[in-house]
């Protein structure tokens, strides 16, 4: 199995340590900027090409700003994210509002901001109406063909067992209701599979959506403005995977949109994307420090995070490769399990994981945290959550999100008289 390279070093790590305890979340803003420029060229064929940035994977204004400074959006799933959105100063159509069992306050707020309202069932219909007091001129729809996914005889996901999404009867109905109720313009989104490690998907999903646009065109009369790709273009978690190129892809999606809307007259449809993991994913880590041994059955090493601090390992059982920083070079001569402090025994980031040998002190690096990683924290056990950092590109540390306190933690519990003596302590 090829390694996989941190973005820091043990010294840079040491220095920053000594500012910032650990664990804490840091991300690569050299790495961001340039994969965000990549995304940019590899869709520039496509002159109203958007990237809406998936709030939902790393929440932190720092972070999207530098992704806005690239021309890239919002896609926002709640309130709270519209309304970090528009604090970064991102509104009107840079936003994407893309929910499911919505509030009918949020589609008011997302529309008094200028937002793209992205419905996600027919139903949608009436309540963007009730909330708004009328649609919107401009809208999309998301679709679930069910059934299976497949690229290249493989089974890629299964829509059919998922939430999201219109069937085609009712996508067809969608359009036909609101159009008759003012929509003028039209959009297509949709979300058929996960972190996929291929340069195939979009090409394959981007085909479908173009060759379904066009019949929606031919028989309702309607003006398709854009095709939201969605996201699902994943990243390699393990080391032996090969990478996505997303200049290939876009070529690929280049291809396709040559070919289904050059003959029908369409070639002034927008392409939008909504990737949150491949913007933000490889450009995180989560940095923790050994703190315990344990040599029981097993062998253990503790470290001060937890899955408090990247859940994805305990619920999803996902692989996130680990670097013991300063001993890259050291074969991987011991077999550990890696766990953190929480009263679970899912509360593992590594299963007999071959490593080298880990001293206390040592400083682990867990790769590819920066989607999904600080984003799903929580805090069972009353575990804080912890710091989000920025390696500038003058390899300077920024501090973009402080550790939560024990104030923090108490802060909601209002009307209890030991509250003030508590947050003393």
């Amino acid at each position: 199995m090829s390694t996989k390279k941190p973005f820091l070093t043990k010294e840079k790590a040491e220095e920053i340590i000594k500012e910032f305890p650990t664990p804490f979340h840091i991300y690569d803003e050299k790495g961001i900027r340039e994969n965000a420029e990549n995304v940019k060229k590899a869709f520039s064929w496509n002159k109203g090409f958007k990237e809406y940035f998936a709030v939902k994977a790393t929440p932190n204004p720092f972070l999207i700003s530098i992704l806005h400074e690239y021309g890239c959006g919002c896609d926002c799933s709640s309130k709270p994210e519209l309304m970090l959105s528009k604090a970064i100063g991102i509104v009107g159509e840079d936003i994407m509002f893309s929910s499911n069992d919505t509030p009918l306050d949020e589609f008011k707020y997302c529309n008094d901001l200028g937002g793209i309202i992205n419905l996600d069932d027919i139903t949608h219909i009436e309540a963007v109406e009730k909330a708004c007091g009328k649609l919107p001129k401009k809208m999309s729809c998301r679709f679930n063909p069910g059934g299976v996914f497949k690229i290249s005889n493989g089974i890629m996901d299964n829509p059919g067992d998922a939430k999201y999404g219109m069937t085609t009867e009712q996508l067809y109905e969608a359009f036909r209701i609101m159009k008759e109720k003012g929509v003028e313009e039209f959009g297509i989104h949709s979300f058929l599979c996960s972190n996929t490690v291929t340069n195939e998907y979009y090409p394959m999903l981007a085909k479908i959506l173009f060759e379904l646009a066009v019949d929606l065109r031919n028989k309702l009369d309607v003006k398709i403005s854009f095709i939201n790709l969605s996201g699902g273009v994943g990243i390699p978690y393990t080391p032996d995977q090969e990478p996505n190129d997303i200049l290939k892809i876009g070529e690929g999606v280049h291809k396709v949109y040559d070919e289904v809307f050059g003959p029908a007259g369409m070639d002034d449809v927008a392409i939008y994307t909504e990737m949150g993991r491949f913007m933000m994913g490889p450009y995180g880590a989560l940095v923790t420090t050994a703190i315990n041994e344990k040599h029981i059955h097993k062998e253990y090493i503790g470290v001060d995070a937890c899955a408090a601090n990247l859940m994805r390992p305990a619920i999803y059982g996902s692989y996130h490769h680990i670097t013991v920083l300063g001993k890259e070079n050291e074969e991987p001569a011991y077999t550990y399990d890696v766990t953190g402090s929480l009263c679970e025994n899912c509360d593992k980031f590594a299963i007999d994981r071959k490593l080298p040998k880990i001293d206390m002190g040592d400083i682990i690096y867990i790769h590819d945290a920066g989607a999904h990683g600080y984003s799903m924290g929580y805090n069972y056990n009353g575990k804080l959550r912890s710091a989000e950092l920025l390696l500038q590109e003058d390899g300077t540390a920024k501090l973009i999100r402080r550790a939560e306190t024990p104030t923090d933690y108490f802060a909601t519990f209002d009307g209890f008289d030991f509250y003030n003596d508590l947050i003393k302590e």
